[in-house]
Order: C-alpha cells, then structure tokens, then sequence
C-alpha cells in the first residue's frame, strides 16, 4: 500500500496540469455549494428573526375565538381586563405589552398630499411606554420621534410614507369601526417615520397610542392581544404551556409565534425543498465537471496503464492506485474550494448582497428589506469537503474498469 500511495503522490506531481485543473473544478464546485447555502440559510434565520421582531413576538395571548376570526380584526373578542396578566406576567419575569389592532380607511386630503384619495389600512395601538421591550422597533426611527401616551398621532413605515407621500407634520383621517359596530373618524398626526428591517412591516407600519384608540374605539381598557417576548434561548412550548397555566383559562389562549406564522413556515419549507434541489443541481454539475476531467485524465493514460500491467501489476492494485491518486484530486480541490468557501462565507456574513432594488419592488417572502447575508453552516462545510474527494474518488473507479478490460496489445496501440 506504501507503494500504490507513493505512485499517486508522484503521479500528481508528475502531471502539475491535469492535477491543478482538476482540483480547480472541484474547488469551484464545493466554493458555488458552501456559498450559496450559507447565503439562503443566512435569508431564512434573519427572516425568523424578522418575523418574531417586528410581526408576531414570541408567543401572543388572544380571546378563544379570535384566531378563527383574526382576518376581520373583531374588537369584540378582546382581552377584556389586560392589566392583571401584564402584571403577573411581569412578576414572573416575563416581558409583555398589550395592544388593539384594527383596520379602517385612511383619508388623505388635497392640502396635505396634493390629492385625495382614501387607501385601507391596518392601525396597531401600542402601549408607548412598553411595546418597544417586546418588539425592537426602538432603532427604527429615521425622521421625527416617537409616540407619546394619550396624543393624537401615529408613527408609519417609510416604504408605506413613500408609497403615500407622506411626511412628518401631516394630518391623516382614518375612518373604522368602533367596538360595537358605530362607525368613527380619527384626525391622527404623523409625528415619526420608522424604517424597519421587516418589508411586510415596513410596507404598511401605523402605530398610535393605545390610549387614544381606547378612547375613539370604546375598547373600556380591553386589548385584541398580548405580546410577549421570551429569551431566544428558551423552549417556547414549554414557556407557553408554563404561561397558560398562571392564565388559567379564562376564555384566553396563548399562541408560539410558529403557530401564527405557520403559512410563512409552510412556505419556507417548500422554498427548503426548492433550495435543496438547487444545492443539488449545483452539486449534479459540479460532480459532471469532475467526471469529465477524470475520464480525460484516466484515458489520456491508457498506454500507461497497459505498461503497469505488462510489467506484472495486478488489475487491483492499478484501480487502487488509479483511485487514490483521484482521491488526491479530490482532497486538494476540495481543500482549496472549502477555503474559498469560507473566504467567501465571511464576506456574505459580514457585507452581505444589496437586494433593496428587488425587496422593494416585489415580494419574494423572504422578511429582509435589502441585504441578504449568509449564517455559517459547518455540517455543509463538511460534508462539502469530504463530497468532494468521495465524488473523485468514484468517478476515478469507472473509467480505470474499463480501461483494465482491454488487452495488454490495445492499452499499449491506444492513442
């Protein structure tokens, strides 16, 4: 065996080319492969992060009924009595706000807009003294300030200020529907703009104080909901079913952030699948690039080949020696590509690709408003790595199979 690994290291050295523009296949191949799943499972952690951030918290305390009807946005299934769960919520350590989430038409006058218009909308009542300990909206702000308790104002998305023209100093209408059906009109001024990493949030953000829509709605002190924020670290079932039990019951329910984001999961799942079988073709084309090389390289030796065996050789010990010279391939394509890989990882981890031209266009689902960057993946980088040499390793077992069927006579004629 000391003999047959001699006879590969020689014969890589012997033949610089070939080995270098093999290994050179192999490394681009394996440096695609690192690259792009470090950059779309980077897409997908900071959209979960996005989404837990800026839509659902961590886990959310509803009335019974509301999920069913959570389209609508019914404002009489509410949490009737908020304060007494905030409270015990906060003497077990847990971080919560309350809020009312309501839709409506929002008016825009010729003075302020320079046409009229009216465009539906989602408003969100927050608490401004506690909503920003459970949602991380406090770093957003980019022009104006924030929400004061009990004033006639609202803060909006930047992309949504955009869209509508909007500016700090403006005066909007909003027309709903207040708890018990009457209808009411809301002059609300835009004191802040936010900008938030989210898209879907940024496209259609209005907050207001959560006391003012108490007032204009009749909520009588109640909430559409509870928000709450827990460690990243910590098991969400389990902290949920801990939370239920200090609730007991009481017409409410708790939800984990999975459960109300289970349309966005089920299409990440397929989006999963989808970038599984890219990862794959990646992979499929990289190995064919392999193969290619390594027949050329294999049958280019035939004459070769047939000397080893004129002088005595065995046909085991030619595949064998055939082979680990492959592998020898294979572990310097894929030493190189996984350097590049990972040069290339730390580049898209720390800079990242600006995709704001398309985010703002079009939804694509992903919760990032401009910049993708990648998350390191080891178990990729490994199994990258060893792929590579098992794929040149491989392919190197054919070609030699066939050639050791020919007779001695045709390996040495074989041009």
């Amino acid at each position: 065996m000391k003999f047959l690994i001699s006879l590969a290291f020689k014969n890589l050295t012997r033949y610089k080319r070939r080995t270098i523009i093999t290994a050179l296949a192999i490394a681009i191949g394996i440096a695609m492969y690192i690259f792009i799943d470090a950059m779309l499972m980077g897409a997908e952690y900071e959209s979960v992060r996005n989404l837990k951030w800026y839509e659902t918290a961590s886990a959310r305390i509803l009335d019974d009924e509301y999920w069913e009807e959570r389209y609508q946005y019914p404002l009489d299934l509410n949490i009737s009595d908020p304060d007494p769960i905030l409270e015990r919520l906060e003497a077990e350590g847990i971080t919560a706000s309350k809020r009312i989430v309501f839709t409506g038409d929002m008016i825009l006058s010729r003075a302020e807009f320079g046409e009229d218009g009216n465009i539906p909308v989602r408003v969100t009542a927050i608490d401004p003294s506690r909503d920003f300990d459970v949602f991380h909206f406090g770093d957003t702000l980019i022009e104006g300030r924030f929400l004061e308790e009990d004033e006639e104002a609202i803060l909006i998305g930047s992309w949504f200020a955009e869209d509508i023209g909007a500016s700090v100093g403006n005066w909007v209408t909003i027309i709903t529907r207040g708890n018990g059906g009457f209808y009411e009109a809301i002059d609300l001024q835009i004191v802040g703009i936010l900008n938030c990493p989210n898209p879907n949030v940024n496209r259609t953000l209005i907050m207001m104080p959560i006391k003012t829509a108490d007032y204009y709605l009749a909520m009588d002190g109640a909430a559409t909901e509870i928000n709450i924020r827990l460690p990243d670290q910590a098991e969400v079932e389990q902290e949920i079913a801990t939370i239920q039990g200090l609730l007991n019951g009481n017409g409410i329910t708790v939800m984990s952030w999975e459960t109300m984001a289970k349309d966005y999961l089920a299409i990440a799942e397929a989006k999963r699948g989808g970038t599984g079988m890219i990862l794959f073709l990646i992979f499929i084309i990289a190995a064919v690039g392999i193969s290619n090389t390594m027949l050329m390289a294999i049958f280019e030796r035939i004459r070769e080949l047939g000397m080893m065996r004129s002088l005595g050789m065995s046909d085991m010990k030619i595949r064998i020696a055939f082979m680990l010279e492959a592998a020898g391939i294979g572990l310097i394509g894929s030493t190189i590509g996984v350097i590049i890989g990972v040069i290339a990882n730390y580049w898209i981890i720390n800079v990242g690709i600006d995709f704001g031209f398309l985010m703002r266009e079009m939804d694509i689902g992903y919760r990032i408003q401009s910049i993708f960057r990648g998350t390191w993946n080891p178990g990729t980088i490994a199994v990258a790595f060893f792929a590579g040499i098992l794929i040149s390793t491989v392919v190197a077992y054919l070609p030699t199979n066939r050639a050791l069927k020919m007779d001695i006579p045709s390996c040495l004629r074989h041009q």
